[in-house]
């Protein structure tokens, strides 16, 4: 899934933003206690992690099994939040929404033993000059002098 935002930036030059999404999942575990979602540097894409839902797995036992997330808070700070406490037996599902977080971020399962399913998109944004995609939109655009002209459909008469 992808989807193009119009920009204009203090200086006045329009861009455009390409924002493309891909399904996200991890499981931790007792085995697998953490997981470090990163992306690769580029100045001109930015990576961000929107959780979704965050489950019990197959074989999860009457325990609580609390998940904790890693990230940066707006201060450029490591902070570590706890975001679901499940229980096979009360909670075994929590929907966090869109609950969007800027790479890297660290999911980890703070107590119980999982299986524990972390869902979501993966996205990533690309800056890009308008006059970039403006060539690529006008080979896209079908002009009204190629479209063929639309004509009433013919009505039966009663007899």
């Amino acid at each position: 899934m992808s989807f193009v935002e119009d920009e204009v930036s203090d200086s006045g030059v329009e861009s455009r933003s390409r924002l493309e999404s891909y399904v996200f999942s991890c499981q931790l575990s007792s085995e697998v206690p953490f997981y470090t979602f990163q992306a690769d540097e580029d100045d001109d894409v930015e990576h961000f992690l929107e959780l979704r839902t965050i489950c019990l797995g197959d074989g999860a036992k009457e325990e609580n099994n609390v998940v904790e997330v890693t990230a940066m808070n707006h201060q450029g700070k490591k902070i570590s939040v706890p975001v679901a406490n499940l229980n096979i037996s009360c909670l075994p599902m929590v929907n966090l929404g869109e609950f969007e977080l800027m790479a890297p971020v660290t999911l980890r399962l703070k107590s119980g033993t999982g299986p524990v399913t972390v869902s979501g998109l993966h996205l990533v944004a690309t800056e890009n000059e308008g006059s970039e995609l403006s060539d690529e939109d006008d080979d896209d655009e079908v002009s009204e002098e190629e479209m063929p002209s639309i004509k009433p459909a013919k009505k039966k008469q009663k007899a």
